[in-house]
């Protein structure tokens, strides 16, 4: 049972790119799922977060009117799109289910993770 991650790469600022986190071994029907980040000598945060049904969502401030959290629970598979993107969204990406979908990402829990992808904006 786990969780994968895919479509990080290098992107000038301003660009874009779309994660996808596809489920393996399970549905994720059933489970809120959260996007997470960390940077090099940072600490993990939480990025955004999407209800089971898809009807609840929530961004931390750094990345609301430029990220969307989608998914499609035909394909098992919760997608994170990034838009006007900044050096300082430079992380390994890691999706998580979670427990909660709440506007506070320590509050959201976590379950089975992925192995991250890399994100990096530079120019």
């Amino acid at each position: 049972l786990q969780l994968v991650e895919s479509g990080g790469g290098l992107v000038q600022p301003g660009g874009s790119l779309r994660l996808s986190c596809a489920a393996s071994g399970f549905t994720l029907d059933y489970y809120a799922i959260g996007w997470f980040r960390q940077a090099p000598g940072k600490e993990r945060e939480g990025v955004s977060c999407i209800s089971s049904s898809g009807g609840g969502t929530n961004y931390a401030d750094s990345v609301k009117g430029r990220f969307t959290i989608s998914r499609d629970n035909a394909k098992n598979t919760v997608y994170l799109q990034m838009n006007s993107l900044k050096p300082e969204d430079t992380a390994v990406y890691y999706c998580s289910t979670i427990q909660l979908c709440s506007s506070n990402y320590h509050y959201w829990g976590s379950g089975y993770w992925g192995q991250g992808t890399q994100v990096t904006v530079s120019s």
